[in-house]
């Protein structure tokens, strides 16, 4: 009996770091992109010989020992990248309505840095801090403890329960409460509806250390596709699959231009896609209408800069600007007061890297702003969605400029993407962000399984879990805990560290 074929769908960090973990574990390996690059959110793009990073723009927990740094390490990856380190005394700012607050690494510097600003609040961001380490270290998955499962009472209450609510009970200034949430665009939070658990994480993972991947993160996904090739497992573009192919029981392979068989599949992309590829009755119609029902993160909108050489100094950290006192409620803008609010960042070339060469301007965008253009071949929308876009590129960069004077004489050129960018390239529902949004009203129900119920079908990928470099491995690490347990894999992770 020959080796067990696992074809994956999808070559985003979720469906390649599967592919790595299982191919290094004897199974034969297919992974399969229906885009020309592969990497996803991964992916970057040159323009006039300057390269842009799409999604992952920066990590956490990348120090020796930390969470991200032994998972890299595992699949490989640290020895084909490398890191430069954030302001580590403010590796965010956050600007609220033009008054700067800053996120120092580690826990006595965040508390300490903040309580210049809030000379009295010193206590309660002490207790605030206790409760994101203790959410955070709750979850053995996420720490790297062990290979438990997450759902402790801690980790289950919190996720129940609003960051707001959450933050208002510990923190009673309620300056210091919008700033503890300024970084929210980066999982999109909404006020009453994202969990506090998901604030505690990514708090959490940022300060212990953040980096930028120099030269871009789509070397990340190199990297594990070199891996994958010299397991013996092959990664292929332009493969768009058409169909999941059942029996009765299981599914069998995967259809695109050819037929894939398969004695495991995974689908790393998000579960709307997998419930059009799949017309099993093994998914029930309930679970069908549950995962299409499901409420998606806002889009986004993002202007990609390119700066005259040498007239901008490297920028090393994130900006949260917020033409407001509050960073919530950003998403219900009204095309009058668009951008409410905005996140600005530069890319790191190279390290020590001392002048900008690109950045990026992200700011929310529904996608009923684009639909209208949906289906229209990429670069062939018309003059009316590039006029949309040249008009809301302008306004975005004069709202970058109301905090950072000047900032336009140092512009050379940019480019833009919308929702529908997103969708083409990734293939989330509706262009979202960041997929599946987090709602704590609907409990269990919004939670997407890595499981289906047909037995040999998993889910990976930013959709399971939680999104973030972090929330995708654990996914990846509970979707192949089902061909190779979580025991082994965590004891395997140990055994690359020694």
């Amino acid at each position: 009996m020959g080796r067990q074929k696992v074809v994956i769908i999808g070559s985003g960090l979720g469906g390649l770091s599967c592919g790595l973990i299982l191919s290094r574990n004897g199974y034969d390996v297919t992974v399969l992109e229906q885009g020309a690059q592969v990497g996803g959110c991964l992916q970057c793009f040159h323009r006039q010989g300057v390269k842009f990073e799409t999604g992952m723009h920066f990590i956490g927990s990348a120090d020796e020992g930390q969470v991200l740094n032994r998972l890299l390490r595992y699949l490989g990856v640290m020895d084909d990248i490398r890191l430069s380190r954030l302001d580590s005394e403010g590796y965010n700012v956050i600007s609220l309505d033009g008054e700067r607050f800053r996120f120092a690494n580690g826990r006595e510097a965040f508390i300490e840095t903040l309580s210049k600003d809030f000379p009295h609040q010193r206590d309660q961001m002490s207790r605030y801090f206790d409760l994101v380490e203790m959410v955070a270290g709750a979850s053995s998955l996420h720490t790297l403890r062990k290979a438990d499962s997450d759902a402790t009472p801690l980790h289950t209450e919190f996720q129940l329960r609003s960051m707001n609510d959450v933050i208002s009970e510990v923190v009673s200034d309620e300056l210091l409460r919008q700033v503890l949430v300024g970084d929210l665009p980066l999982y999109a939070a909404e006020y009453d509806k994202t969990p506090f658990s998901t604030h505690a994480f990514i708090t959490d993972f940022y300060n212990q250390s953040a980096f930028r991947v120099v030269g871009g993160s789509d070397l990340i996904a190199a990297s594990l596709v070199k891996s994958i090739q010299q397991n013996g497992g092959q990664v292929l573009c332009r493969q768009q699959v058409r169909k999941i192919v059942c029996n009765e029981r299981k599914a069998i392979g995967v259809e695109t231009d050819r037929f894939y068989p398969a004695d495991v599949v995974i689908a790393a992309i998000h579960p709307a896609r997998v419930i059009e590829l799949c017309d099993s009755p093994l998914l029930r119609s309930a679970y069908r209408q549950r995962i299409l029902a499901l409420p998606e993160t806002v889009g986004g909108f993002a202007v990609y800069l390119r700066f005259k050489p040498e007239s901008l100094p490297y920028m090393n950290y994130n900006f949260y600007g917020y033409r407001q006192r509050s960073p919530w409620g950003c998403e219900q803008y009204t095309s009058a007061d668009w951008p409410r609010g905005y996140l600005y960042m530069h890319f790191c070339q190279e390290a020590h890297q001392r002048w900008a060469e690109s950045g990026v301007i992200l700011s929310y965008m529904h996608f009923s702003e684009v639909e209208l253009w949906k289906g229209m071949p990429i670069g062939h929308r018309g003059e009316a969605y590039e006029q949309m876009k040249r008009e809301r590129a302008e306004r975005l960069i004069d709202a970058v400029c109301k905090d950072f004077p000047g900032l336009r004489d140092t512009i050379a050129g940019y480019e833009t993407s919308t929702p529908l960018t997103y969708l083409d390239y990734t293939g989330t529902e509706r262009g979202s962000m960041y997929g599946v949004a987090r709602d704590i009203s609907l409990g269990p129900a919004g939670r997407v399984q890595h499981r289906t119920k047909i037995p040999n079908l998993l889910l990976a990928g930013q959709n399971v879990n939680s999104h973030g470099i972090l929330g995708v491995l654990v996914g990846t690490i509970v979707a192949c805990s089902e061909l190779l347990t979580s025991e082994y894999i965590f004891n395997d992770i140990i055994k690359h560290e020694s």
